[in-house]
């Protein structure tokens, strides 16, 4: 999970608590520290402590490098982009949806107001990407 606000991931984490996900969860706070994780440099190189996620939760507005521009490095790496990707956002701009859509995201979800919603949407994501679809095997 890309969330660089501390409250928004403690939120979600309660979410994803609530939605029974059982898979570790990951969390990084800019653009510039999901791309270390994903090629697993600085303090991510160990694979087994950071392995590659099977699915990436992504905020557009974090700080050093936003959202667009991770997406856009992730789908343009082959070892990385058969990762799905989430966007979770509070951003309400068509032109972010068509955007992200245009660099290759799996979802874009605005962020609902209420926990209740939340908790709806990560059982949701849960179910959908963990339970039903099949993911193409990391490597």
């Amino acid at each position: 999970m890309a969330e660089d606000d501390e409250d928004d991931y403690l939120l979600a984490a309660k979410a994803l608590y609530e939605a029974r996900l059982l898979n570790e969860v990951h969390r990084v706070k800019d653009g510039e520290e999901l791309m270390d994780y994903l090629l697993s440099h600085g303090t991510y190189q160990d694979r087994q402590v950071y392995p590659l996620p099977l699915l990436i939760l992504l905020d557009l507005n974090l700080p050093k490098k936003d959202g667009r521009e991770a997406l856009k490095e992730i789908k343009a790496h082959p070892e990385l982009s058969k990762i799905p990707v989430v966007v979770l956002t509070t951003s309400k701009s068509e032109e972010d949806v068509a955007k992200t859509y245009d660099l290759g995201v799996s979802s874009f979800i605005r962020k609902p107001v209420t926990f209740q919603g939340l908790v709806d949407i990560m059982k949701t994501l849960k179910h959908y990407w963990l339970d039903i679809v099949t993911l193409p095997p990391q490597e």
